[in-house]
């Protein structure tokens, strides 16, 4: 059995596990992000010397920002400005000896479950990543689409709602779940960090602040999901994120889509959504799978 190992560079912590080669998790584990690429490094090293014991065939990266795969250069911004510009996928090489891919975190994330979670039986899908903004993947014939300037999947940054005698315009992203949240503790004059999301949207129909805003946050994901239906016409979408948890996630966004489509009647093609199968594994099942991808088409 081959082995690697694959890590995710996330918005808090660095998660790295040593995975075979058929995405079977062996082991995890986490630390939190430095402060410096030079540290990252030593992150990574400590990771590679604690499984190469087991003869790794290379290295599997998720990482935020606008990923050029090809090159190792990650371009666009992120948390962590030290990332982008040098070029990560050969430093890596040439320090260990052995193959290194990388790939964007929301492209990992959907690879996972265009691999063997909940798209694994479609060729074209969309990939939404709900958190601190809105994010995603274009996936066409099991490939991430990444557009000439690697911001396909980026739906955050549509506009939901454009109004020209108004200001500001708002796009998706406005409406993802942590700024929901902050909305809600402006409105209520209360540290952000105090609210509890998963109460809110347990009892937000007992608050009218909280169901004021979850209300909005709802209506814009069944605003975006069929934009995407239409723009792209995917067998599936999918949702990730922390939010994808939420047993009646489905529901609330079918029950603004009924709506939706009781007023556009000429529209019948109905968006088949569900929520991803991998959650917080996503990324290091998906950078695999890159990997692997990667690997056998050279």
């Amino acid at each position: 059995m081959k082995h690697y190992l694959c890590i995710d560079v996330g918005g808090t912590s660095i998660k790295y596990g040593l995975l075979d080669e058929e995405g079977h998790i062996i082991q995890t584990q986490s630390v939190k992000v430095p402060l410096s690429l030079l540290e990252m490094y030593e992150v990574f090293a400590n990771a590679y010397y604690q499984y190469q014991d087991f003869h790794l065939q290379g290295i599997a990266l998720s990482m935020p920002g606008a990923v050029d795969s090809e090159s190792g250069v990650i371009g666009g911004s992120s948390a962590y400005d030290y990332i982008h510009g040098p070029n990560i996928k050969k430093d890596l090489e040439e320090k260990f000896k052995i193959p290194v891919e990388i790939e964007n975190d929301a492209n990992c994330a959907a690879l996972a479950e265009v691999w063997k979670g909940a798209a694994s039986d479609v060729n074209d899908c969309c990939f939404i990543v709900s958190g601190t903004g809105i994010g995603g993947a274009i996936v066409k014939n099991k490939k991430i689409h990444k557009g000439v300037h690697l911001h396909g999947g980026e739906f955050g940054y549509m506009i939901s709602k454009l109004d020209a005698h108004e200001r500001p315009i708002k796009t998706w992203s406005d409406a993802s779940t942590v700024n929901i949240l902050k909305d809600i503790a402006k409105e209520k004059n209360i540290d952000f960090h105090l609210l509890d999301a998963k109460d809110i949207f347990d009892h937000y129909h007992n608050d009218p602040i909280y169901e004021k805003y979850i209300n909005e946050y709802y209506w814009s994901m069944a605003n975006g999901i069929y934009n995407l239906q239409y723009a792209y016409d995917p067998e599936k979408i999918v949702i990730g994120g922390g939010i994808s948890m939420r047993e009646d996630l489905i529901d609330e966004i079918n029950q603004r889509l009924d709506v939706i489509f009781k007023t556009f009647t000429h529209a019948h093609v109905r968006p088949i959504i569900l929520t991803c199968q991998y959650h917080n594994d996503a990324n290091l099942i998906g950078a695999l799978f890159h990997y692997l991808t990667k690997s056998t088409s050279v």
